[in-house]
């Protein structure tokens, strides 16, 4: 983010979110990341950037909507950023239906990227900024089981739980 970056922090049942954005002409937000406390990787806001908590106001409606399960699906306007793998492997993980889990397999066969290329994607998708709204909770272990989550597992957990998705 630049100089006319925006931020706000909002409320949520995984703790306080941190919103990161820029700024449209219309006055709202283009979200480029959104960081749960103690995240790995998480963003810290800049000395630079403003605090703007209307810009993020549809933002913040759907994350409460989403946790209040009333929405499957996100409809925001987000920054590009990561590599050209990065992105083929996160517009992966926007096709995964809410409610279903797949596996870091599954996602590198999407991707073109089988065998050792898995490793590649598990880096991508850990380094997805967008937690939650980018479902990255829906890529679990072949075997079915949990595997990383930036924020921590007990929080993906808790995102599965509320999609009603079934893990073993």
């Amino acid at each position: 983010m630049t100089a006319s970056g925006v931020y706000a922090r909002v409320d949520g049942p995984l703790g306080e979110m941190t919103l990161v954005g820029r700024l449209t002409a219309t006055g709202t937000a283009e979200l480029a990341s959104l960081s749960l406390p103690g995240q790995k990787g998480g963003v810290g806001v800049r000395d630079d950037w403003r605090h703007a908590p209307a810009a993020f106001e549809d933002v913040a409606r759907q994350l409460g909507e989403y946790f209040a399960g009333r929405r499957t699906r996100f409809d925001l306007v987000c920054v590009p950023g990561g590599t050209d793998f990065q992105r083929r492997v996160w517009r992966a993980l926007e096709e995964i239906p809410y409610g279903a889990t797949v596996s870091y397999g599954e996602i590198g066969r999407r991707v073109g990227a089988s065998g050792a290329g898995v490793r590649a994607v598990g880096t991508a998708i850990g380094r997805n900024p967008l937690l939650v709204v980018r479902p990255c909770h829906r890529v679990i272990g072949a075997d079915g089981t949990l595997r990383g989550y930036a924020a921590g597992l007990e929080r993906k957990e808790r995102l599965l739980g509320l999609e009603g998705a079934l893990v073993t």
